[in-house]
């Protein structure tokens, strides 16, 4: 594992100013160390993406910071304020389930109403602040229907009134999509990256799905095994991986292991020319920068190589190809889809898209 590569909140038209600071936390259940001295910043206004594999440690770090849990070590401080030693009623914080917990005996308006009179908000306060809420997620025209009238996107979106009502500073989101079907999953993706951008609260967004987290998200912290591999924009995790985890994790890649003497990286039959130092070396290429060599524009640094077409899978737009190259292992390649093709092929790829990774 490498040290996390990181991007400036302000590059990304999010404030510069941090909201919360995650300090060398670490949380063990008994024996098992489930963080490991993780640290991280979001900044005001971003919405931040937790992405990981189960057991990762990405719901623990929720907990820790909404006040469900108590980190083991360290610190989490959010405006200024240490966090981690108030207890969660005081926090400024609230946090969307997965399953949306909504009371099926209370209408809609009487669930986002619910916090503001646990909390003895005045009445005369409790009804604009609830039509305000509802406002936000365009569901005022059924204050009055019942959870279970409701689908689940529309749900969804309650479960978001009855934690912006509160004013939270920043809000949880634990996997709240993942109980929609596909296309509503999709719908709803839109719709919640727009609703942050409108509202201006920030979110932590916690989720397995790397398509979600690239679709929404200013920034995506990747975790493994409850430690930090790499935060970075999508764009960025996605173009420059810094370890071969995330760039398996993270879409699907090619990783060629080889060497590299005298300014040339040889991995199987392939070689190019390379400014890095001498020794072991592993690259990621990912299978879209593969191209049919007669499509590919051509250069005195392109990388040609001849193999043979295993397997071809077609998916719409695009088709993968696996190419049986001799002295090196089944590479992939994503090409726009032309039809069926077989037999042995010219493939080309720029130097510039194998990404050198660590281990």
């Amino acid at each position: 594992m490498t040290s996390p590569v990181s991007i400036s909140p302000q590059n990304l038209g999010v404030s510069g100013k941090t909201l919360l600071e995650v300090r060398a936390v670490a949380k063990r259940f008994g024996a098992r160390e489930v963080l490991r001295s993780l640290s991280l910043d979001i900044a005001l206004g971003e919405f931040l993406t937790l992405l990981g594999e189960s057991g990762s440690g990405k719901t623990t770090l929720l907990r820790l910071i909404a006040g469900f849990e108590q980190p083991s070590s360290g610190e989490i401080w959010m405006s200024g304020e240490r966090l981690d030693t108030l207890p969660a009623y005081k926090r400024r914080v609230n946090t969307v389930f997965q399953h949306y917990a909504l009371f099926p005996h209370l209408s809609v308006r009487e669930n986002v109403a619910y916090g503001l009179r646990v909390k003895n908000t005045p009445k005369h306060e409790i009804g604009d602040r609830v039509d305000e809420s509802l406002r936000m997620v365009k569901m005022n025209e059924f204050a009055d229907a019942w959870p279970a009238k409701l689908s689940g996107g529309q749900q969804q979106r309650v479960a978001l009134a009855r934690a912006l009502i509160n004013r939270p500073q920043l809000l949880l989101l634990d996997e709240p999509l993942s109980a929609l079907d596909a296309n509503l999953r999709k719908q709803m993706q839109s719709e919640l990256k727009a609703l942050q951008r409108e509202i201006g609260i920030t979110f932590l967004f916690v989720t397995h799905d790397q398509e979600e987290a690239m679709a929404l998200s200013d920034r995506i912290a990747l975790l493994r095994n409850g430690a930090l591999e790499q935060i970075a924009a999508p764009r960025e995790i996605y173009a420059h991986p810094a370890t071969a985890y995330t760039a398996q994790f993270i879409g699907q890649t090619n990783l060629l292991r080889g060497d590299v003497r005298g300014g040339v990286a040889t991995c199987g039959t392939l070689c190019w020319q390379t400014s890095a130092a001498d020794g072991p070396a592993l690259y990621s290429l990912r299978p879209e920068a593969i191209r049919l060599a007669s499509d590919a524009a051509s250069s005195a640094n392109t990388v040609r190589f001849r193999g043979a077409i295993r397997q071809q899978i077609y998916g719409g737009p695009s088709e993968i190809l696996e190419i049986d190259c001799a002295g090196t292992p089944m590479l992939r390649a994503r090409i726009p889809a032309r039809g069926q093709l077989s037999g042995e092929h010219d493939f080309a790829f720029s130097p510039a898209d194998a990404i050198r990774v660590k281990e």
